[in-house]
Formats: C-alpha cells, structure tokens, sequence
C-alpha cells in the first residue's frame, strides 16, 4: 500500500450517532448539533496523529427535509451557512462550503465529485456530513416546547439549490400525487401489474423482502426501530399497521421520525500519509456512478428504473467487479420498489446470503431525510476494514427513483491515476409523450388508493388512445368504479374521462362508445 500514488482518493473516516426521546440522556439536539457529532466521531475514526479538523477544506452539507422544499417550514428556525455551522463545531474552515440539493442519493454523488477533485489535485480532504431531527422536532411541538436553532455564520457558501427541476409532474401534483409515497405506490402497483399479483400475495412479497431487514435493524444501535417482524406481521393490515396508500401498509414504508446523523470524511493518500492516518483506516472509493431518470410521466415503463441499473452497471464496470463480487450490499429501501427494481433486473434473491442492508433499512432503521445513505456508506467502511479485500456495493437513491447513485469500495487499492472512475450516466433518450389536451378515455396502467382530506381518493396514470399518458383521479362516488378499484385489479380497463369544475380529468368504469 506504500506505493499509492498521493493523489489517490481515500476514506480515511465515518461516523454515525443518534438519540431517541426515550433514551436515558436524550439531548434534544439540533440538526447542526447532531452533524457536528457525527463530523466530530468522523475525525476521531480516523486515528489521526495530526490535527485533521484544520486539514478538512471542503465540507458538503446534506439539506435536512426541513429546508429541502421552497414550501418547507424551520419551526425553530435554521444555520444560514449549514456547512460551516457544522465545520465550526468541530473547528474546521474549509475554503469551500457546499450545501447540495435535495435527493437521497446526494452523499454518494458528493463522495464521488469529491473523490474526482482529490484525483485531480483539486483538494486534500474533504467531509460530507448531514442530519435530521425530525422526531425531536415533532416531540418538541407536541410537548408545547420551543427552541432557537438559528445560526448567523456568514461566510461563502456555494448553494445548490433544491434539485428538484424536471421531477414533478404538474398533472400528477394537481391529481393528488403530492407525496412520494403516493408516487411509489404508482410504481409499485405497476409492477404488481406487470407480475399478475393479487393485493395479497404483493403485500406478502413486500412482508418477505422486509422481514430480513427488521433482523439487521434490530442489531443496529443508531436503529429507530430494533423490533423483529415477520413477514406475515409486515403483510398484515391492523389498525397499527393501516395501509398509507396501496399497496402500502404503514410498517413497510420509510420511518422518517429519526434523529440521526452520519459524516464521510475523504483524503488523497497524500495528506492522510502526513496527518499520520494508519493505512488500515483506509478504504478505497473503486467507482462512483450517478444517473438521472425521466420524470414519471415521460417513462415508458413505470414499473422499472432503467436509470437506477444504468448507475450499477457502470459502476461495477469501472471498477472491473460484478455483483456476484460483492460481499456486502446496501440497496435503498424507502420503498420496496427501488430494491425489486434492483433484484428483478440482477436476479438476485431477497433471501440472499449477503443480504440487501447493512443498516436496516429505511423502514427500520430510519430514513434519515436525504442523508440516508452516509449511515449505509459508514456500515459499508467498517465492515470493510474487518473483511480487508472485500467489496461492497451502496445504491443511493433521490426522488421519486428520479435519481441514483452507486458507488464501490474495498480496503484493495483503486488506481485513479487514468481510469474515470467518477461517471454521470446519460439520461436515457425514449419518453413517453404526456397528453396536452384533455382525453375521452384513458387505458389504466397504474394506480394507487390513499386516504385523502375529503375520505378516500384514487390517482390513476394510463394512456389515451393516441399513446399519450394521462393522469386522473378515479370518481370513486360512482359505486363500479369504486368497486373496479377497490378490488385492486383496475389494470388494462378502458374508463371514460371528464373534466371537473377545477381542471381535474376524471375517471369513470362505464360504456364507451366506439
């Protein structure tokens, strides 16, 4: 390992801390506190001889959900510079600030710009750090408490913005599609489609998948929930366990009460060689692959991601490995449908020996707003560091499956002196055609049941007879069509459109002439 180039991009450091309201000693802290912890534990991972909080000169911020929408509300107010709120925390000034867009895939996109600018000489060490305190946040506002979480920092900060440009569709917010779980349950239902399965035996494939998942939870002390479930306790609808939107049963979705916070710290080989940073600490970022998708409308097929297995596949390219190399794997689980995207295309079984988490989970574990991947990355190095020679694989996934990230690491060395081992995969160029003008019918592809502010609603996406997708809302006041969808097999019908009062297309099972 001596003969490492310097300018050979390393994790020299991880950590991850986080507090429940029940926890004996429970702080209450704040995003920036919970960051600066996890930074602070970050540094210390590194057994570092010289001072390598002064050494860090750019940290990225991951956005807490509360400052992740334009419409997003701070209730005890927010850091103006969020990066070097946290940096001061543990004494570092970086000579850049960054604080990254919306998306759960953004920590391993940043490792990977940030491996790339060390390759390049650009940088010498570099953090990425985020946290949420959403339970801490709704204890305090149940309890009646306040708290002041301003910050005044100043200084340069490169703001990213939100990200989230060409990833809602108007139709689909205007139809009631204004959460991701509704945007998941659209995919999910899809592939139930597509597979032929009842609402029953797909609520039991999802209780299999996840089942194994309550287990490394369960083992996992930064958990949010360390109770073991079966498969058939996950499928089972109860009043504890009530459907959020169908498919979903409320279990089998992201847990995002957590209080939880995790920091990457990255080197060239050069600098950890000078801040005396044992090589064994060492874990080498071998590829780094970042893929967008179409915005849901525009997919031809709204059961698969074809952008998710791109950014795998060209990760596992440039790291010259295959999946069946891989010891550890951490696909993102805010749903089941990024994971069955990723084992329908592989093959690969939920019951594989390796298993598909290393934390948990989001349902489990906690997803921690957009900085859920950073716990899945520090499992990943520490597990690495005792299995030296072994490969692991994260997937990190953002929006509606809009976006992802994969990225591989081993304790072997990874040459970046020729290879482009830091890669953006292009858009795929097929879309599907959104209706512009009202349409007399649509054909159901998919569609998803929730309750909504006024009792149940129905989002539907299909296409009109020009090919164009359409989205609409099931008139479930009309006894068929609440029947239709209710039964949970409105897959293929032909249902008449009409517009309402506000603009609204609506869906209804009766005749169509023609």
């Amino acid at each position: 390992m001596s003969e490492i180039h310097e300018l050979t991009p390393v994790i020299v450091g991880v950590g991850q801390v986080s507090e429940r309201p029940q926890d004996p000693g429970y702080r209450a802290l704040s995003h920036m506190d919970l960051a600066g912890e996890a930074l602070k534990a970050a540094l210390a991972d590194t057994h570092a001889a010289g001072d390598a909080a002064r050494a860090i000169d750019t940290i990225g911020a991951i956005r807490q959900f509360e400052i992740s929408r334009p419409d997003a509300k701070t209730p005890f107010g927010r850091a103006d510079n969020p990066p070097r709120a946290i940096g001061r925390r543990v004494g570092a000034d970086p000579r850049r600030a960054i604080l990254e867009t919306t998306g759960g895939q953004t920590n391993q996109k940043l490792l990977g710009e940030f491996a790339a600018a060390i390759a390049r000489g650009e940088s010498e060490m570099a953090t990425i750090v985020g946290a949420e305190a959403i339970s801490t946040v709704r204890a305090l506002l149940g309890a009646g408490e306040t708290r002041d979480w301003s910050e005044k920092v100043g200084g340069e900060l490169e703001d990213r913005g939100f990200g989230l440009d060409g990833m809602f569709d108007a139709e689909l917010l205007r139809h009631g599609a204004t959460s991701a779980i509704a945007h998941y349950a659209l995919f999910e239902n899809a592939r139930r489609a597509r597979l032929g399965c009842s609402l029953a035996d797909y609520r039991a494939a999802i209780g299999e998948l996840f089942a194994p998942f309550t287990e490394v939870a369960a083992a996992n002390p930064h958990a949010a929930s360390r109770e073991v479930h079966s498969a058939a306790e996950l499928a089972r609808v109860t009043p504890r366990n009530r459907i959020v939107a169908e498919p979903y049963a409320r279990m089998t979705v992201a847990r995002d009460q957590v209080n939880q916070a995790a920091a990457i710290v990255i080197a060239s080989a050069g600098k950890a060689r000078a801040l005396g940073i044992p090589e064994e600490r060492w874990v080498h970022v071998h590829a780094v692959a970042d893929a967008k998708e179409l915005s849901v409308m525009e997919r031809p097929d709204l059961a698969r991601s074809p952008a998710s297995i791109a950014s795998i596949e060209t990760a596992l390219e440039r790291s010259g490995r295959t999946l069946g190399d891989m010891a550890l794997l951490d696909l993102y689980s805010c749903f089941a449908i990024p994971v069955f995207n990723v084992t329908d295309h592989f093959g690969l079984a939920i019951d594989d020996p390796r298993g598909l988490t290393l934390t948990g989970g989001l349902p489990f574990f906690g997803g921690a707003g957009n900085n859920y991947s950073a716990h899945a990355v520090a499992e990943a190095v520490q597990r690495l560091r005792e299995r030296r020679g072994s490969h692991a694989l994260v997937g990190a996934n953002g929006g509606f499956m809009s976006k992802y990230s994969t990225g591989i690491y081993s304790t072997e060395p990874a040459d970046w002196s020729g290879a482009d081992r830091w890669v953006a995969v292009p858009t795929a160029a097929e879309t599907v055609r959104k209706a512009e003008a009202p349409a007399a019918w649509l054909t159901v592809e998919t569609y998803t049941l929730m309750e909504g502010r006024s009792g149940p609603a129905a989002v539907v996406l299909g296409r009109n007879e020009a090919g164009e997708r359409v989205a609409a809302n099931a008139d479930l006041a009309h006894a068929p069509t609440r029947s239709m969808f209710e039964a949970g097999e409105p897959f293929g019908a032909r249902l008449a459109l009409s517009v309402a009062p506000d603009g609204r297309s609506v869906a209804r099972h009766e005749a169509i002439d023609g």
